[in-house]
């Protein structure tokens, strides 16, 4: 029974795997067999090599600063971990990550931009030049606002898993704060920092809608925004795939040298007992770690505070009232509820496909290889622009008809793609602990298939699957790159109906949607970290 069900299990993942690769691989193809279309161009002109250059640049600066605002903001909320709303601060940094990218925009340009909340502050101190936010500086400034809460939760698991023998021992010791930074925080975060830094520079260097919004201009593009302009202005698609084997080539080239960066971080021995943590405690150090949680909360919070006041000036009701909202509401939630369900059932068998190979007595070169495709899968579908899958099927779904009418299909399944990496982050860990934890013993007792689903399996995991599920929901619901290339009137999500409106100068508009669309944001947040306790200190 267990071997019959195993089988099914990984032919199911294989398929599932087969399925990316034929979805991205059709889609190349058709780019293209369209090389009539354009001439390509020469791909190291003069423009491709600044392109190149300002995209690296910019992605290097973002996630080295990201990850120097991350440390001490992660040390200060695992040292402090029993302050009032220690909770709510988790949840705030849990929610840039599924914001739309449009949304955060908005709020940042009304706490930065030339009539924001800084300038009008400068202005009346006698400062003549306002700070412009629009270039390599709101760049840089949006990517840390998205990605300095990414890395600090990443951190903060990870300093939450030394063991609590680690802190009575410095405790003995009377290790002082620098001390036990270097030979106790220090180790765990350094064995995280590749994973961490090779993340958020994909993240950076892939980013379309920030650079679109806040580039200001040609000296400021991406990649990503080139590969865009070659298939929706010039419809050159061998350039466009040129550009993309480019940014896939220097993306996994960085990706490989950070492997070998440092080593993987060590888990300590420990007898499972609550962590308690000792340091922290003293005038100095408590006055040290409330500024940065304060400057975290300003940096984060304040383009937040800035949607909602905006948005609570526009006129909400003819908002609500507006058929164009309707229909847009009612398009996301029918993109958004079945790629995020797609994503996560994708993703929950290719792992699981993934630990049976492995275990397995006798795994030859085959297994390991089918193993390890997996696992690169969820790092390789990050490079691919979103832009370049519509792009090619449109080619290919031209031939049988109108091409809206899988409009909404192709985005469905760009949307469940584009989740993949995020929600296996937060499957993988969970899963592997469980399946060591009851493999053995479910095998032993001869629990299978939807028993062992429904009373082993879903009690434990639960809370992990609904995390991942309410990321995916969120990053569905702001996608704006595969919306970017079939958006119209028939087919409008919200982030496509608030970049028109953007487009338009109807900026009240734009803020009331973008209230909406970040309260949505909001409640899939607080139901993805629903059960974690923010007041008490964790746990092993």
């Amino acid at each position: 029974m267990f071997a019959s069900e195993n089988r099914m299990t990984i032919a199911a993942g294989g398929l599932s795997l087969g399925g990316i690769l034929l979805f991205v691989g059709l889609a190349a193809a058709a780019l293209l067999a369209r090389g009539d279309a354009g001439g390509g161009g020469d791909l190291f002109d003069a423009y491709v090599w600044r392109v190149t250059r300002f995209t690296l640049l910019q992605a290097s600066l973002s996630t080295g600063l990201s990850i120097l605002f991350a440390i001490p903001v992660a040390r200060a909320l695992a040292r402090q971990a029993t302050f009032p709303g220690r909770i709510w601060l988790l949840r705030l940094m849990a929610l840039p990550l599924g914001l739309p990218a449009l949304v955060a925009a908005l709020g940042l340009i009304e706490v930065w931009g030339r009539q924001g909340l800084l300038n009008r502050a400068l202005t009346t101190t006698g400062i003549v030049e306002p700070i412009s936010i629009y270039g390599l500086f709101g760049i840089l400034l949006a990517h840390v606002f998205f990605n300095m809460p990414l890395a600090v939760r990443l951190m903060l698991a990870g300093l939450e898993r030394i063991p609590g023998e680690y802190w009575r021992t410095s405790a003995n010791l009377g290790m002082g704060s620098l001390a036990i930074f270097r030979f106790i925080e220090w180790p765990a975060i350094r064995g995280l920092l590749p994973g961490i830094a090779g993340l958020i520079f994909m993240l950076c260097a892939t980013s379309f809608t920030l650079v679109l919004t806040l580039g200001g201009g040609p000296a400021a593009t991406t990649i990503e925004v080139a590969i865009y302009q070659a298939l929706r202005f010039d419809f050159d698609p061998p350039r466009a795939i040129a550009l993309s084997s480019l940014q896939v080539m220097l993306t996994g080239l960085l990706l490989l040298l950070l492997k070998f960066v440092a080593p993987p971080p060590e888990e300590g021995e420990t007898s499972g007992k609550a962590i308690r943590r000792f340091d922290g405690r003293a005038g100095i150090a408590r006055l040290v770690d409330r500024i940065w949680l304060a400057l975290a909360l300003m940096f984060v919070g304040l383009p937040f505070a800035a949607i909602a006041i905006s948005g609570m000036q526009a006129d909400l009701r003819r908002l609500l009232s507006e058929p164009a909202f309707h229909q847009a509401l009612l398009t996301s939630a029918a993109i958004a509820l079945p790629s995020a369900t797609i994503s996560v059932a994708i993703v929950a068998l290719m792992i699981r496909a993934q630990r049976l190979v492995v275990s397995r007595r006798r795994h030859g070169v085959p297994a390991r290889f089918f193993a390890g495709t997996i696992g690169a899968s969820m790092s390789f579908i990050l490079l691919v622009p979103p832009i370049v899958l519509g792009a090619g099927w449109f080619l290919l779904l031209r031939p049988f008809g109108d091409v809206a009418r899988f409009a909404p299909l192709v985005v469905v399944a760009i949307n469940a793609l584009m989740a993949l990496p995020f929600v296996h982050r937060v499957l993988a860990p969970a899963m592997a602990t469980h399946a060591v934890r009851t493999e053995r013993l479910t095998a032993s007792l001869g629990i299978g298939g939807f028993h062992r689903l429904l009373w082993i399996d879903w009690p434990p995991l639960r809370k992990a699957f609904l995390t991942a599920l309410s990321f995916a929901l969120a990053l569905s619901l702001g996608d704006l790159g595969a919306i970017a290339l079939f958006g119209s009137q028939d087919l409008a999500t919200l982030p496509w109906l608030l970049y028109s409106r953007m487009g338009s100068y109807r900026t009240a508009d734009a803020a009331g949607l973008a209230l909406m669309l970040g309260i949505l944001c909001l409640i899939f947040t607080v139901l993805g970290t629903a059960g974690e306790d923010g007041t008490r200190g964790p746990r092993t």
